[in-house]
């Protein structure tokens, strides 16, 4: 079966995606980094364009409604550069919303993200191809799990994957069990973000042993354990036979985040010492493949 993968400039087939960025972001904006914007389309280019000099051909952008997607801008990116962007819809934690329009939201969010995946985000005809959403610190929150429950509806709906902020890299059984035991989201449409921010091995065996996809998606932050512990996080999962599970990220948040680059230079190099340029290869292009794809899905 051929399996497609939502652009922003349309459908491609999920082969296509090639050397892929699994969580990063163009643009964002977010009341809890005043001043540390990413809303620069020139800068934005720059990064895109060093990101392909190196190899990369696709990026899988994890900014959601009310965070400064400029969606348009995405798409003029793709037009002009080759890259292939996916854009997300879905709702980030209650902190990074003024507390109005987001109650606003909040009670119809389901019929938001699907409008967003469907028809287009805002009036500029560009769909999300992926829900993101947030989990809380060592748990969820009421936001989290209204949220989550929206994000189940509208999987269902449109079979799109659902990504998922872990707060510091927890709670990941609490959301697989939300999302998957609970709301019947297969584990595999499920992306589980900034695993290495907390280098635990028991949970991140299990959250591979339940079928999710684990995202490494932090590096070259020194405040958290991610570059020095990765290797070894990932050569672990992979000897466990989860190497199917496996996706990296540059999560480029504040301007003056390495992000992509340092994704396909410094981090790539380093890491081919321990894992081997097969497993980097199947990391970087086979998985995102399989975990960006949309899914089949019920109607209604």
């Amino acid at each position: 079966m051929v399996t497609t993968v939502r652009t922003v400039l349309g459908d491609i087939p999920a082969t296509e995606l090639g050397a892929t960025d699994a969580h990063d972001h163009l643009f964002l904006r977010s009341p809890l980094l005043p001043g540390q914007e990413l809303d620069d389309p020139v800068r934005a280019g720059e990064s895109l364009r060093e990101f392909l000099r190196l190899g990369g051909r696709s990026v899988v952008q994890w900014t959601p409604h009310g965070m400064g997607r400029e969606p348009a801008a995405l798409a003029a990116l793709a037009r002009g550069t080759g890259a292939h962007l996916v854009a997300a819809t879905g709702l980030h934690r209650a902190a990074h919303y003024r507390p109005e329009p987001l109650s606003r939201i909040v009670g119809t969010a389901a019929e938001l993200f699907v409008s967003e995946l469907t028809e287009g985000i805002g009036d500029t005809g560009v769909r999300a191809g992926l829900i993101k959403v947030a989990g809380g610190f060592h748990g969820l929150d009421a936001h989290a799990r209204q949220t989550m429950r929206a994000a189940a509806s509208a999987h269902h709906r449109t079979g799109a994957p659902i990504a998922v902020h872990l707060e510091l890299g927890t709670g990941a059984m609490d959301v697989l069990g939300l999302l998957c035991r609970e709301l019947d989201v297969p584990p595999q449409s499920v992306v589980l973000g900034h695993l290495g921010r907390c280098p635990d091995s028991v949970v991140h065996h299990e959250a591979a042993e339940a079928g999710a996809f684990l995202a490494f998606d932090g590096p070259s932050r020194a405040n958290h354990a991610t570059d020095w512990r990765l290797p070894e996080l990932l050569l672990s999962l992979a000897d466990a036979g989860y190497s199917d599970r496996l996706l990296l990220g540059g999560d480029t948040t504040t301007p003056d985040t390495p992000g992509m680059s340092h994704l396909l230079g410094p981090l790539r190099s380093r890491l081919e010492l321990t894992l081997g340029e097969s497993l980097l290869e199947q990391i970087f292009s086979g998985n995102p493949a399989r975990a960006f794809a949309l899914a089949p899905h019920r109607k209604g």
